[in-house]
């Protein structure tokens, strides 16, 4: 059974998969200490603004808003960036590239005496990841077959949610210098796990017309050991052709090409998907959990329910690698954005009623209903939302049009961080809560209506 298991062509562990989901291993230390850093934000950044404040000084909330906004101005920063030098210089030299600014955050961490060590600290973790998710999606969407593509598309995202729960634990019982120097080991051991371990794609070698170098990569990555077997040849030359005749499309691309019909249903699913993503609240509520409980009315320890919160984040993104290439896409969009509207309609009204009757026997509801949220979020609008992103543009815009929406996103990553915490001190939590869900439950009628499913879809086609 179990010999008939690795036989299967949806498996990980399948002779020709197996390299495949090595190089995503490898490629996601990265992402754990990113995830690191966005978990050891939110116990760290609540004692920030008081006397028990583990840094040499205190933040005000304006403070701590650009602190955790930062982060999305760097990430911004480096979608662009990426989006430039990725096609020109190869997916191996781009994975290599997001090391040094995550490397230099610890390192500003470490040594911070003020707040604008902070400031920059954030910028540049917000410039690797920025860079990270566009590299990382395209790498993986190259290397990998159509089959589990979805699956190892999700891994990046559990892998980040395993370093939000690793900074959860961290900053609530380490000492932040400790914690950093801890996590700068990270990126060292990425960067060279990567530079000995990862070859370039065939794609890019392909496309740069190094044929010799190409298919010595495609041999590596679907793990075949005798290429001159008909199946593998023709498979080869097929991609080889596929992306010539595209290469030779795509650099006669027209304003015509991005205002066809496809293209133009591509911009309104993207659109969606960009602002439910972000202000659905799924993504900034992760740094500032410790706060939001501290104010929800219950009486359970905010760190505490902060970690449950990171291992409930991980239960969410493992569940979208098991489920994305099986379920597909769309269906675990609508099932996310669904049960994202439901639960913070809850927790917006507990926490209103909190205000006004004492529900000290009830403290364990914001819990609950914060964990459903995070849980329904991480299988759909974070797990699968860079692979849907990728797939749902036509090819020959497919480049251009990721890498401007991944743009558009850290712009809203930014705003979102900068603004979740001043919307929870002059509105209050039950309306933010609600404004979010609303987002939320209007993303959800979107998708049951008008979302195609791209489970499947090869990435060289339309």
């Amino acid at each position: 059974m179990f010999a008939k298991l690795l036989n299967s062509p949806d498996c990980l562990l399948n002779q020709r998969n197996r390299k495949q989901f090595l190089a995503t291993l490898l490629i996601n230390l990265i992402c754990i200490a990113h995830g690191i850093g966005i978990g050891w934000f939110a116990p760290t950044m609540r004692k920030m603004q008081t006397e028990e404040t583990p840094m040499n000084f205190k933040a005000t909330v304006s403070e701590v808003s650009w602190v955790g906004s930062f982060l999305g101005m760097g990430a911004m920063t480096g979608n662009a960036l990426m989006g430039i030098i990725l096609p020109y210089l190869g997916s191996k030299l781009c994975l290599l590239f997001v090391a040094i600014p995550q490397t230099c955050h610890w390192l500003l961490v470490y040594f911070a005496e003020r707040v604008e060590y902070l400031y920059v600290g954030r910028f540049l973790a917000g410039l690797c990841s920025g860079g990270m998710y566009i590299v990382h999606s395209m790498f993986l969407s190259e290397i990998s077959d159509p089959r589990i593509r979805g699956t190892l598309g999700a891994i990046v995202m559990l892998s980040v949610n395993v370093g939000v729960l690793l900074g959860n634990i961290m900053g609530t019982h380490m000492p932040f210098s400790i914690t950093a120097f801890i996590v700068l080991l990270l990126p060292v051991c990425y960067f060279l796990l990567t530079l000995c371990f990862i070859p370039e794609s065939p794609v890019h070698l392909i496309r740069k017309g190094n044929l010799k170098a190409a298919e010595k990569s495609f041999r590596y990555y679907k793990n075949i050991k005798d290429f001159n077997r008909s199946a593998a040849v023709e498979e080869f030359e097929d991609m080889r052709q596929k992306l010539t005749e595209d290469d030779k499309s795509s650099s006669n691309v027209t304003i015509k090409d991005f205002v066809s019909r496809s293209a133009f249903r591509a911009y309104a699913s993207a659109a969606v998907l960009l602002i439910a993503n972000q202000f659905s609240g799924i993504f900034s509520m992760v740094s500032y959990m410790s706060d939001i409980f501290e104010k929800s009315g219950s009486t359970m320890d905010p760190d505490t329910c902060t970690i449950i919160i990171g291992i409930v984040q991980i239960l969410g993104t493992y569940a979208t690698a098991l489920l994305c290439d099986v379920w597909g896409r769309r269906l675990l969009l609508v099932v996310s954005s669904g049960g994202v509207a439901v639960s913070l309609f809850g927790f917006g009204f507990f926490t209103y009623f909190a205000q006004w009757h004492d529900l000290s026997d009830w403290s364990w509801v914001p819990l609950v209903l914060m964990s459903i949220c995070i849980f329904m979020g991480n299988i759909g609008l974070v797990g699968c939302f860079f692979m849907a992103l990728v797939e749902m543009f036509p090819l020959k815009i497919r480049t251009r049009a990721t890498s401007i929406s991944v743009v558009i996103c850290g712009f809203f990553v930014f705003v979102m961080l900068n603004i979740l915490p001043l919307c929870m001190a002059e509105w209050g939590l039950p309306a933010t809560m609600w404004s979010c869900a609303g987002i939320a439950a209007l993303s959800f009628i979107y998708f049951v209506l008008f979302l195609k499913e791209t489970k499947g879809k090869s990435m060289l086609e339309d």
